[in-house]
């Protein structure tokens, strides 16, 4: 069962009404891990993803992915930006709230991966980059 942003929003909203500290939620093609009071700042896992040119920068949760910090500003990287473990990438909104997605590796970005302002799930690929 597909559930739609809509769905997704939902679910957030009556999480964060109820006194939950950490939810779970795992389908057939779907993973939603919420923790409340977590930082800001989530590290991108440490297992990038490798594919066949490279590897991705994948979603460290669900959100609203975001290039830049806002509406017509420049985005953090771009195809041919060379990164390092620290540089942001992008944010996720995630109940209101952007959070700060380092680059987690040094290389090159290669390709866009997600759209801007689409919502991405968790290990969702958002750039792939080229190692250095």
């Amino acid at each position: 069962m597909a559930l739609s942003d809509d769905d997704v929003r939902e679910i957030l909203r009556l999480i964060d009404e109820s006194e939950l500290d950490e939810l779970l939620i795992e389908t057939d093609g779907f993973r939603l891990h919420v923790l409340r009071g977590a930082s800001s700042q989530f590290p991108v896992p440490s297992s990038q993803s490798p594919t066949v040119d490279g590897a991705t920068i994948d979603a460290p949760m669900l959100g609203t992915f975001y290039r830049a910090e806002a509406p017509g500003a420049a985005p953090f990287v771009d195809v041919g930006a060379r990164v390092s473990p620290d540089t942001t990438v992008c944010l996720i909104e995630v109940m209101k709230m952007m959070n700060s997605i380092p680059a987690g590796m040094e290389g090159t970005i290669v390709e866009v991966c997600a759209e801007n302002a689409a919502l991405v799930e968790f290990g969702q690929p958002l750039f792939r980059v080229e190692p250095a």
